[in-house]
């Protein structure tokens, strides 16, 4: 009624409320009543919003790279941006112009331009492995960027969804990756084998070297054997060569006796020897060696008298003996 209109702004809206040009009051949710004539109200929407994206940005080895993510943004700085945007609201809270669109578009083109930099100064493989730290960069330097201090704003999150070469390339990088994880299985299995031969060589010269000792304790054994018969063998021989020696000096010593024993009689007559003979000294065998010896002599004997008593005697001990 007479013009006076009744405005009730949500939280999320920061109001400017101008009235013949002159800043009347301001603030996020705001309930007044204003004169429409007279009044200009700017509402400037301060929740975040989200602005997807996508990228196609050469990398330093000439290579299309396509960067699809999302950052989102608030306006911390409602003033700043309605200096530099058009926010105006009518008495209905419609826009007066598509000016305040332009915000998201301002801020692509300037995450766009960074982006850029960053990837123009990374090969295609860097570039598609350090999706996190190119994100964490560019944040970095769009909220210290001249645009974002200017409109008021604030990068609240900025993700990398997907870092994407062209189908050619994404190709040829997997088979070159494919390649290169069958050479590291095959280096794999060849390091594998190659340990497996190490181990089993290893097996081998312990085997060998158990073995070796094994045949080195036995010869010792052996040696300790033979050295122990050689000793034994040494001790035999001296022990025969001891009895040799005694069986010797006992022989040299009983045949000194004899000798000592036969220097009495050793010229003396065998009937000399026979008449001292203890057994030899029978009258009988006396009387047979004296006529064996006449016997011998039978040419130089004249005549020989034997008595009758002399023979019967003989003859008789000779029967009496048979």
């Amino acid at each position: 009624m007479l013009g006076i209109t009744y405005r009730k702004a949500n939280p999320t809206d920061y109001v400017l409320h101008f009235s013949q040009g002159r800043l009347v009051q301001e603030g996020a949710g705001l309930s007044f009543f204003y004169f429409a004539p007279s009044a200009t109200i700017v509402s400037v929407p301060v929740a975040s919003a989200n602005i997807p994206f996508v990228f196609n940005e050469p990398t330093v080895d000439f290579q299309t790279l396509t960067v699809q993510g999302q950052m989102t943004y608030r306006i911390r700085e409602p003033k700043k941006a309605a200096a530099m945007l058009d926010f105006t609201v009518d008495a209905k809270g419609r826009y007066c112009s598509d000016a305040y669109q332009k915000l998201p578009e301002r801020l692509v083109y300037a995450l766009q331009t960074l982006v850029r930099g960053e990837i123009q100064g990374l090969p295609l493989r860097e570039a598609l492995v350090h999706g996190d730290v190119l994100a964490a960069r560019v944040m970095e330097r769009l909220n210290g960027s001249s645009e974002t201090v200017q409109l008021g704003v604030e990068v609240l999150n900025l993700a990398i969804l997907s870092l994407k070469p062209t189908p050619e390339m994404g190709k040829a990088l997997e088979a070159e990756a494919r390649e290169a994880l069958n050479r590291n299985a095959d280096e794999a299995l060849y390091v594998r084998r190659n340990s497996a031969i190490e181990l089993e060589r290893r097996l081998k010269e312990n085997e060998l070297q158990t073995e070796l000792l094994v045949q080195t304790k036995r010869r010792e054994l052996q040696e300790r054997e033979l050295e122990a018969q050689i000793a034994l063998e040494t001790q035999r021989a001296a022990l025969t060569d001891q009895k040799t020696d005694n069986e010797r000096k006992e022989a040299d010593s009983r045949a000194y006796a004899l000798q000592a024993m036969m220097a009495p009689v050793q010229g003396m007559d065998w009937r000399m020897l026979m008449m001292l003979n203890p057994k030899g000294g029978d009258a009988r065998n006396t009387i047979a060696m004296a006529f064996q010896e006449l016997a011998s002599n039978a040419g130089r004997i004249g005549e020989l008298n034997m008595s009758p008593d002399l023979l019967r005697s003989l003859i008789g001990g000779a029967g009496q003996k048979g």
